[in-house]
């Protein structure tokens, strides 16, 4: 249920702009009132302008933000002596609606302002906002929604038919209101809700109470009733349906990234497992969107997967999975083909949304931050169904309205506002040794360029210390952390299936877990040799076997860097186990490259040598080993590394990181079963 949740406060209302930036936020903060990225709002008032004359200036969002997080330069001021003309007009085009709105802008650095603007212009109110409530859009996608808004709200509203928006609707809405001195609201119908006041708290507190009065009439109405026809099918517990849903993320993504690579989420939420589970929920999820925001975002109909959970076949639930996106594709093809014009091009095919009775609701997207948007969305179509189901008949957009909307020009506009893909973007990184320098290094270095990364590392703490530093610099959910101690297969196993459920699948493992230990070979104890082969070749194989099978079913290719060493081809003095345990390593990455050729799954290898800055290993007992080996102190060893390369350098965990994102980049898309030397040149580890 909607709370009102203004507070005055003096400092953050220095100006009329900055109040409509409280109130926008308030309101985007609730997803049942502003869908992400959709909704407006709007306050005019008067300011000097550069000849310092007094002008009526409209202040309106812009297009491609969003109301929960947008700030002041996410607005756009109009001035209103050059838009009240078009009041008098018959009809324009969208492409003179925009145009010439260009030319009404105080400030051409403005963003473009909303598809909507006329919309707030022609309404003779100071404050304007347009929102998407649930219950509003309950009664406005009801086969008797205008019966119902009647009797709610008496001759308080006006009702308008559904168009697209843009200067028909917003005249339509200014008359409409003109007409009936009474209105304090405007239904949209199929599409949302329009109120104002004179103040942007009257504003703001007329949108919650118009909300409220229809959330307490849908919730009496829903007393005794029986959602969605009631179940059909049961959930499966929790567990059981994580155990699903890791076999079938991977299936489901690799199935949707045959044409661009997708990540996938989850929701097993109570609200969406009990919609999946209804009786009524595939042929209501056909219907259509539950408003034209949501399209682009989620397609007009989502992919409903008939399975019955009570059988516990998970393999005829993937093959189902399988049939039924190939079908979602040709399907959508076919709709598009019936309904496109000159210079439209087909979006991506795959379904954003996919209901499985039983287990949930996936969702994919081209990142995380989109899948999410997905679900977020689907979660408001489940409530207006559920509203539009008590108060009558759901309907929605036919299928020609919603193309209009999904390829409308105004609407992939603001899709084309995100920044442009990177070389990782839609890729999902395992890092192993995830917190160490290297691993530092290389997780930074592949988020910089787009990618999504699970950092593992047995010290769970560094991994989440590491993750949340990324998140907070790149934003959320680019980075998760795992434990994982890799000489342990049950151990490996759960940090896959967590990134599963996490991401949807993995795209690159960096093989980076790592140790060392130095000691005269006569001296080498059996726990050092067989704590170096654990971790540096058994350890490497079982992160290896468990990444490749879940490539595999991914179908879509992969990734595997290996940090091998220097030793892995030169015999370092006083090293055996380790330079042994490196040597096997690098050989496993090449029968592993052969293994997965033709499966489009490369393996490399990089070897550094002496990354001393950063490094834990380096921190360790290793470095007084090897400085002892040398016969030098631990202060020296970093400067007898850099002497003995012939480019004079020292070896950074920068360096290494830009190697295994080369190796992992389509730069080097023709390389396999390779191994890279970064060490500076050491020419006695020439290979020969």
């Amino acid at each position: 249920m909607v709370k009102n949740k203004w507070q005055d406060n003096e400092s953050i209302f220095e100006s009329v702009l900055y109040e409509l930036v409280y109130r926008s936020n308030l309101l985007g903060s609730d997803r049942s009132i502003a869908n992400f990225g959709g909704g407006n709002t709007s306050a005019k008032t008067f300011i000097k302008d550069f000849k310092g004359d007094e002008i009526e200036v409209m202040w309106v969002k812009g297009s491609g933000s969003d109301l929960a997080t947008m700030k002041a330069h996410n607005f756009t001021g109009l001035k209103m002596e050059d838009i009240r003309p078009l009041l008098e007009r018959d009809e324009m085009t969208d492409e003179e609606m925009v145009e010439y709105l260009g030319h009404t802008m105080i400030d051409a650095k403005h963003p473009r302002s909303s598809i909507e603007t006329l919309l707030h212009a022609f309404l003779p109110f100071k404050h304007v906002d347009h929102t998407h409530p649930d219950a509003i859009i309950s009664i406005a996608c009801a086969d008797n929604g205008k019966d119902i808004a009647k009797e709610l709200y008496g001759d308080r509203f006006v009702w308008v038919p559904y168009i697209r928006p843009g200067f028909s609707l917003s005249k339509m809405i200014a008359e409409g209101v003109q007409n009936n001195p009474q209105a304090e609201l405007v239904i949209m119908e199929k599409h949302g809700l329009v109120t104002w006041g004179e103040t942007s708290k009257e504003s703001y507190e007329k949108t919650i109470s118009i909300i409220q009065e229809a959330e307490d009439y849908i919730e009496e109405k829903a007393k005794n009733y029986t959602l969605f026809g009631g179940n059909k099918y049961e959930a499966l517990p929790a567990e059981e349906r994580k155990e699903v849903l890791s076999k079938v993320l991977p299936v489901v993504r690799g199935q949707v990234s045959q044409n661009n690579r997708m990540l996938a989420t989850y929701d097993d939420s109570e609200a969406v497992l009990h919609f999946v589970n209804s009786k009524d929920a595939k042929e209501l999820a056909g219907v259509g969107a539950a408003c034209p925001d949501h399209l682009v975002h989620t397609k007009r109909v989502p992919l409903f997967v008939e399975w019955d959970p009570k059988s516990g076949d998970t393999d005829s639930l993937i093959e189902k999975v399988k049939s039924g996106i190939k079908s979602f594709e040709e399907e959508y093809n076919a709709y598009f083909n019936r309904n496109k014009t000159e210079g439209d091009n087909m979006a991506e095919p795959a379904p954003r949304v996919i209901l499985i009775p039983g287990v949930g609701m996936i969702n994919t997207g081209k990142d995380m931050k989109a899948a999410y948007v997905s679900r977020d969305l689907y979660h408001r179509a489940v409530a207006v169904m559920r509203g539009s189901s008590i108060l009558g008949n759901f309907v929605s957009l036919n299928e020609s309205e919603s193309f209009a909307v999904e390829y409308w020009p105004l609407e992939l506009y603001k899709l084309s506002l995100a920044p442009p893909e990177a070389d990782f973007s839609r890729q999902v990184a395992f890092v192993t040794g995830g917190a160490g320098g290297i691993g530092t290094a290389t997780s930074y270095r592949l988020v910089s360029d787009g990618a999504h990364v699970v950092i593992a590392d047995i010290n769970l703490e560094g991994a989440q210390e590491l993750a949340n530093e990324i998140n907070s610099q790149y934003g959320p959910s680019r980075a998760a952390a795992v434990k994982m101690d890799v000489t342990k297969e049950e151990d490996v196993k759960d940090a896959i299936k967590q990134s599963v459920l996490t991401y949807g699948g993995i795209d690159i493992l960096v093989n980076n877990a790592g140790l060392a230990s130095s000691s005269p070979f006569e001296e080498t104890t059996m726990d050092a040799w067989n704590l170096n082969i654990n971790v540096l070749v058994t350890g490497y194989f079982l992160v290896a076997r468990e990444v490749f099978k879940l490539m595999k079913d991914q179908e879509t290719g992969g990734n595997m860097v290996f940090v091998g060493s220097k030793n892995s081809i030169y015999a370092g003095k006083n090293a055996a186990a380790y330079s042994t345990a490196k040597a096997a390593e690098v050989h496993l990455a090449r029968t592993i490259a052969v293994d997965g050729g033709p499966l489009g799954i490369r393996v490399n290898s990089v070897l550094p040598d002496a990354v001393i800055r950063g490094s834990k290993i380096w921190d360790s007992k290793w470095k007084e080993e090897r400085a002892s080996s040398y016969g030098i102190g631990t202060d020296e060893l970093e400067e007898h590394y850099r002497k003995r390369t012939i480019l004079n350098v020292n070896i950074l965990p920068e360096d290494i990181a830009e190697t295994i994102a080369f190796l992992s980049s389509d730069k080097s898309s023709k390389t396999t079963g390779c191994m890279v030397t970064v060490d500076g040149g050491v020419s006695a580890a020439f290979t020969r």
